[in-house]
C-alpha cells in the first residue's frame, strides 16, 4: 500500500470518527455545541451588519442542518480520493463514495436512536446524501477540469517538440 493510498484512507475514515463522536454526544451537548455556533454568527452578523432581526430558532435550525450537509460534502471528497487512491476511476469510483457516505449516514441515524436525547431522522440522511452529492459533483467536474487542462498542457509539450 503506497503512502498517498495509506493517508487518503486515514483522512476519510478519521472524518468518520468526528462525524461518529458528534453524533455520539447527548442532545444536551449537542445543543450546547450547535447554539455556541449559532451566538458565535450572530455576533459576526451584527458586527458586519448591525440591525439585522433574525430569528435565532429557525437560524439554529439552519445552522445544524447545514453542519450535516458540510460534514458529508467533506466525507465524500475524502472517501472519493481514497477509492481514486485505490485505482477505482470513473462511474465505479463515484458509485463508491457516494454509497459510502449514504451508507454511513444511515448507520450514523441509527446509532444517534441509541443516544440520549437524540434521534435518527430520515430527513438527516437526506441532506446527508445531498451534502455528499454535491461533493461528488464538485469532485468529478475539478477532476474533468484537471484532466482538460493536462491534455491541453501535453498538447502545447508535443507542438513544442515538433
Amino acid at each position: 500500500m503506497t503512502a498517498y493510498k495509506s493517508i487518503s484512507w486515514i483522512a476519510a475514515i478519521a472524518w468518520m470518527a468526528v462525524i461518529f463522536y458528534l453524533s455520539h454526544q447527548p442532545g444536551s451537548a449537542s445543543s450546547d455545541l450547535s447554539s455556541g455556533i449559532v451566538a458565535a454568527l450572530l455576533d459576526l452578523m451584527d458586527r458586519v451588519a448591525p440591525g439585522l432581526n433574525f430569528d435565532v430558532e429557525s437560524f439554529h435550525t439552519f445552522v445544524r442542518k447545514n453542519a450535516h450537509f458540510i460534514a458529508y460534502f467533506l466525507l465524500s471528497l475524502l472517501s472519493l480520493n481514497a477509492w481514486r487512491s485505490s485505482g477505482f476511476r470513473g462511474l465505479k469510483q463515484f458509485a463508491l463514495g457516494f454509497g459510502m457516505c449514504v451508507l454511513f449516514a444511515v448507520t450514523d441515524e441509527i446509532h444517534q436512536l441509541f443516544i440520549d436525547g437524540r434521534s435518527g431522522e430520515a430527513g438527516d440522511v437526506l441532506i446527508d446524501s445531498a451534502g455528499a452529492g454535491l461533493g461528488v459533483a464538485v469532485y468529478a467536474t475539478a477532476e474533468k477540469v484537471w484532466s482538460l487542462r493536462k491534455k491541453k498542457k501535453n498538447g502545447k509539450e508535443r507542438k513544442k517538440t515538433e
